[in-house]
């Protein structure tokens, strides 16, 4: 029994997170465990150098020969010094060393990949070539007010300052028609109109762009036509009885040029070459000319602008990393993707409308975004599989499914507007592509301004290799390689599947499933994976003493710089045995049934209890429950969410049958049943007094954060500030709120710095501003400061909320605490929370009447 389990290390070490990091040793019992067995993966993971080399190596990796295997050599492989051989622990495969590694290779000379410590490696593909830098089209709604296009106009300025100068950028603006600025044409500025409402192919966008074949030589095409001198024509017949003209000389054949040099060389080019031109387009941008009529809404062809720009980087950069940035300021009206009338009697769908079917406008739109999605993905697969069984190989066995492969071209949706935009509908075509998403009242606002900013980040110049450069990634693919005793169920996340279905699939799916390999598309150091696992060792089968499993993580992408690379993370755990252990409990049962306590009646499941991560397990539970919420009603979910939490207390909590009082939970256990209280509290589960599209947001961004970020928005964090001491961490209840406090919460997408009472009429007081009361100075100043440091590490970045206790705003605060003082409730200190919801301490009085029933 290991009761000393580190279960955060392996995130520090190789960026994972496990449920369990002990597991079961068969089917049987560890579907009786109740929380999910799984892994939160984040695959650009900034690891230390003890657990990883500092830069990339730059050599191919060595696989495993077997074709249904395919692994990557790792520190766990079992070496042959003498015969050069290893053995694959996945599959047990024998294989021989490449020559220039059997030449070199000995005990005292290992490569990076074999040292033990080194269990995360990544690798630079040579036999890839670079791709080039990135390229950005920026997709600008100017339906909106001129304060706003101002604003956004700025905000684009800013970026441009923040790319290398030798990124590609182009312009696209909407409103009732699509505009495509010729950036390459100088001296005045020049735009294609196209219509907005119809979708645009790319073979028809090259088309009306005029960018198709053409010959090299501009003038080549008038040389050869017409005159006796033009080149390949026969020359003219000489005078009756001359001797016949010699043969004309063969034409060179003409050299031509791509729809994709064009669009290169007019339509998308270095920010060295056109920063002037673009900012002055974007100083000159004024709102959509076209009239609308009162009693109508404006013409918005957002849907049109997307099919135009993905096409644009479909013709011009196939395999290179690119981004599609939209910025809109309100819903799409016109052509495909449309989801309101532009009758002003129609209303936006609400969660009532969708429950109902009651929206007509909304499956069509969902429909095209998830086209235009798969369209991206088929124009990247299509051009030939790479190695069979490796990742971003084509589909194995599904040609249904058409050749897909992971999506070079991210879209991204920066949402400004009190209304909805359609986010719910996009959601489907950012999420296929690793976008990000961003929602905001204002394109003035620093929730956007901020964000913004921080989409181009770049790593530290002190960074090994990768120093100066930006930290986005384009084009991944995840493969999951496991040992025989466990098998992939499915993902949860920013993925699609790639319809690889292997040996080590599941038949049982859950988000993504029925493969073990999926597209990513755009990925950054924040991104994560939940990675769902079956134990597939039947019930009567004893797993060998020492036996351990193995998961390899394979995540292949293209570095900003262009490279292609893959980075291989493998982890080592242990079985427990349950069978071998189930008669084992004899004496330790004794002792229990003379104290009272109840005799275990299985087998000895304390390994598996101490191993228990449950920060990870919540976070796991959340994402598979908002994942069932988009099939199933919001209630069934709490009611599976409930069922599940009850029958884990009852497998792991210590009790007397029958007797509430006696139940008690271990420290690996204590807070699970608080995050499921707080999580069934969330905007991720409560729809009220949020509109379809602020639901997607919120559920698309914990469905791609990390586990730290994810615990904050499942469990906001309160910290108090007083006169007493320094700050301290508070109690997510009502009680920590006090006239003479102030309190701090982060809520990840809100940062409230909530002043009581007596603070705030302090503060309206001006005592403040009194060097005798520099003390009070120093109190309202700290949780300011404090506030800014969280904003500043954040992406999305939150919106900062200042107010005082009884004012509008406190109601941030409030609707996150713990209910314990409540209208229904008599008595208690702290502010009343007008609320029906049941407070934790009735919550949990619920959940032990209920566990230790038998």
């Amino acid at each position: 029994m290991d009761q000393g389990w580190d279960v955060t290390a392996l995130e520090s070490s190789h960026g994972v997170r496990l449920s369990f990091h002990n597991w079961p040793s068969s089917r049987l019992e560890a579907t009786r465990i109740i929380a999910p067995i799984g892994a939160l993966y984040t695959p650009l993971a900034k690891l230390p150098q003890s657990s990883a080399p500092p830069t990339a190596l730059p050599y191919e990796p060595v696989r495993c020969s077997s074709q249904s295997c395919n692994a990557v050599l790792n520190p766990y492989c079992q070496v042959d010094f003498r015969s050069k051989l290893w053995v694959c622990p996945f599959c047990a495969s024998r294989n021989h060393f490449p020559a220039h590694y059997a030449d070199n290779i000995s005990e005292q000379n290992l490569p990076a990949e074999l040292i033990s410590q080194f269990t995360t490696v990544e690798y630079e593909l040579p036999s890839i070539p670079d791709a080039g830098p990135p390229a950005f089209i920026f997709v600008v709604d100017i339906c909106s007010h001129e304060e706003e296009l101002s604003e956004l106009a700025d905000s684009i300025s800013q970026a441009l300052n923040l790319l290398p100068e030798d990124c590609l950028v182009g312009l696209v603006t909407y409103g009732t028609n699509v505009q495509v600025h010729e950036l390459g044409f100088e001296g005045m500025q020049k735009n294609y109109v196209l219509r907005g409402n119809k979708e645009y192919a790319p073979g028809k966008v090259q088309e009306l762009l005029g960018c198709g074949m053409r010959h090299a030589n501009a003038n080549a095409a008038s040389r050869g036509q017409g005159g006796h001198g033009g080149q390949g024509q026969a020359p003219p017949p000489g005078p009756p009885g001359s001797a016949p003209a010699p043969p004309a000389a063969a034409a060179p054949m003409p050299q031509y040029t791509g729809p994709g040099s064009e669009i290169l060389s007019r339509f998308l080019l270095p920010v060295s070459e056109c920063s002037l031109t673009l900012e002055s387009i974007l100083e000159d941008i004024r709102k959509d000319p076209w009239p609308v009529p009162n009693d109508r809404r404006i013409a918005r062809c957002t849907g049109c602008a997307l099919s135009v720009a993905t096409s644009i980087l479909d013709l011009a950069c196939p395999r290179r990393g690119a981004r599609v940035m939209l910025f809109t300021g309100g819903p799409c009206t016109s052509g495909p993707g449309a989801i309101v009338s532009r009758n002003k009697t129609s209303d936006l769908r609400s969660h009532a409308d969708l429950a109902k079917g009651a929206e007509p406008m909304h499956k069509p739109a969902c429909e095209y975004y998830a086209k235009l999605a798969m369209a991206h993905r088929q124009s990247v697969g299509g051009g030939g599989a790479g190695k069979k069984g490796s990742i971003g190989g084509g589909a194995k066995g599904n040609v249904s499914k058409g050749k897909t492969g992971a999506p070079m071209h991210v879209v991204d949706v920066f949402a400004c507007s009190l209304d909805q935009v359609g986010m719910l509908e996009m959601q489907e075509l950012v999420e296929a592509t690793g976008g990000l998403m961003v929602l905001g009242d204002s394109f003035g606002q620093s929730v956007f301004k901020e964000s913004l900013m921080r989409v181009f980040k770049r790593f530290p110049d002190e960074t090994p290799q990768d120093g100066g450069k930006m930290s986005m990634a384009f084009g991944a693919s995840m493969e999951v390689i496991t040992s025989r005793e466990c098998k992939v169920q499915g993902a949860i996340g920013p993925v699609t599947s790639l319809y690889k279905n292997g040996g080590n699939v599941s038949e049982i799916v859950i988000g993504q499933g029925g493969t073990n390999a999926w597209g990513m598309g755009g990925i950054d150091p924040n991104t994560t994976v939940a990675i769902y696992f079956e134990v597939a060792v039947p019930a009567n089968t004893v797993l060998p003493e020492g036996k351990r499993r193995y998961i390899q993580f394979l995540t292949k992408y293209q570095h900003s710089s262009g490279k292609t690379r893959l980075r291989s993370t493998t982890l080592c755990g242990p079985w427990h045995n349950m069978n071998a252990n189930a008669n084992a409990t004899g004496a330790a049962s004794q002792q229990l049934q003379q104290n009272g306590q109840p005799m275990p009646t299985g087998p000895d499941i304390t390994p598996i209890k101490y191993s228990f991560d449950q920060e990870a397990a919540a976070v796991l539970t959340a994402r598979l429950a908002v994942y069932r919420t988009e099939e199933e009603d919001v209630s069934d979910v709490m009611r599976w969410l409930d069922r599940s939490l009850i029958r884990l207390c009852n497998k792991f909590a210590d009790y007397v049958p029958e007797d509430p009082a006696s139940f008690r939970l271990t420290p690996q256990f204590s807070l699970f049943p608080q995050f499921m209280f707080h999580l069934r509290r969330s905007q991720f589960l409560q729809l009220f007094n949020s509109s379809p599209d602020e639901a997607t947001y919120y559920r698309y961004i914990l469905n791609r954060e990390n586990t730290t970020n994810s615990l904050v928005m499942i469990q906001p964090t309160l910290l108090s500030y007083s006169f007493d001491g320094p700050p301290q961490p508070a109690l997510l209840d009502s009680v920590s709120v006090q006239p003479n406090t102030i309190l701090l919460l982060d809520t990840f997408f809100h940062v409230v710095v909530f002043h009581g009472e007596t603070v705030a009429a302090w503060r309206e007081a001006r005592y403040h501003e009194q060097e005798e009361h520099a003390a009070f100075r120093s109190l309202l100043e700290a949780p300011q400061s404090d506030a800014q440091m969280i904003m500043d590490s954040r992406f999305p970045v939150p919106r900062y909320i200042v107010c005082d206790q009884h004012k509008s705003e406190a109601r941030f605060l409030m609707a996150k605490l713990n209910p314990s003082v409540s209208h229904n409730s008599e008595g208690g200190s702290g502010t009343a929370v007008f609320t029906d919801d049941v407070s934790l301490r009735v919550f949990m009085e619920h959940l032990m009447k209920l566990a230790v029933q038998e």
